[in-house]
């Protein structure tokens, strides 16, 4: 099993303060014989449900040097993550968890700006600090 995120519980205890119910963790996605998360050993999904919304969050820490890598790297993974959802769960939506500090970085950076409008990710972006939602964001 992948190990978990850096901020991995702190995105728990936000979503539960959200009024949340963290349903699976992990989720386990089978897509076409493979099953996620497989996340480089470093993620972990979790599933929530609140008011019959159902979720999937995937936790990133972007603890490397590099943004645009990281970014690219969680880019992808959420893509992957939102076709399979598509086809064997439709009612359930994917967001990629990311620190606050991290979206502001992110936010000077044209490129990866314009990625996440064209590609339509969903984010939750928290406060680790304070273990809490600062936004939701479904572009």
């Amino acid at each position: 099993m992948a190990a978990k995120d850096k901020y991995h519980d702190h995105v728990r205890r936000a979503l539960e303060k959200d009024g949340w119910t963290i349903t699976h963790d992990p989720y386990f996605l089978k897509l076409e014989g493979v099953t996620y998360p497989v996340d480089l050993g470093a993620e972990k999904m979790i599933a929530a449900q609140k008011e019959n919304k159902k979720i999937l969050v995937e936790v990133k820490s972007f603890i490397a040097e590099s943004i645009p890598n990281e970014f690219h790297s969680a880019l992808g993974q959420y893509l992957d993550y939102e076709l399979g959802l598509e086809e064997i769960e439709p009612d359930r939506l994917i967001f990629l968890a990311i620190p606050e500090i991290i979206y502001r970085k992110i936010q000077t950076i044209p490129i990866l700006m314009k990625a996440l409008h064209r590609f339509d990710v969903k984010l939750i972006i928290f406060d680790p600090n304070l273990n809490e939602i600062k936004q939701w964001l479904t572009d």
